[in-house]
């Protein structure tokens, strides 16, 4: 996680929360390296000529932030999940629209092998990426813990030990549900049905 100071971040976090709209101004600085970080994980998976780059990612979660209601942080690692989530959603609405002019709309599965789970990372791959994403809403609506880990580990880039932390539950739970989110997503992308198995 980050290198700043993890109370000082909770406390900017808990000022913003209760609506000092300067906190987050403050707050920026202290998270930047490590919302960079993440930021260049998800931008490393993506094509070379990609209209954003990380610091271009990282703007856009900070637009994205500014325009959110209040909301109750818990402390950074409930911070950095929920950018990790914003990222993902950039990415996936940028897929959308890439593919709505390539494709004309139409999209299509493609095929992920076990070695592949993680943000696709070859050039015409977002159609993948957007079968990833709706096979994790479709995994929500029957486990939603399972797809939070999942979401973590293979959006947000977050490690067994952060990802059992974000979501207050052990690492044991957190590797899992991976496996069984995996194997469930798996399942989904090559179009057979899961029977739980």
């Amino acid at each position: 996680m980050a290198t700043a100071d993890a109370s000082g971040i909770t406390c900017l976090l808990h000022a913003w929360s209760t609506g000092d709209g300067a906190a987050l101004e403050q707050l920026m600085p202290l998270v930047y390296r490590e919302l960079r970080r993440t930021a260049k994980r998800h931008m490393a998976h993506e094509q070379a000529d990609h209209i954003l780059q990380s610091g271009d990612l990282v703007n856009e979660v900070y637009l994205h932030l500014l325009r959110m209601e209040r909301i109750s942080w818990k402390d950074r690692a409930h911070f950095y999940a929920v950018c990790a989530q914003l990222m993902r959603r950039i990415l996936i609405d940028n897929a959308r629209s890439r593919l709505s002019v390539k494709h004309g709309g139409e999209l299509r599965r493609v095929p992920l092998n076990e070695t592949l789970i993680g943000v696709p990372d070859a050039a015409d791959d977002q159609d993948e990426l957007l079968a990833i994403d709706q096979a994790l809403r479709e995994l929500a609506t029957l486990d939603q813990r399972k797809s939070k880990v999942l979401e973590l580990r293979i959006f947000g880039g977050f490690s067994v030990k952060e990802t059992a932390k974000i979501l207050a539950i052990s690492e044991d739970t957190v590797t899992r549900d991976c496996l069984f989110a995996k194997h469930w997503l798996l399942r989904q992308l090559h179009g057979t049905h899961f029977d739980g198995k």
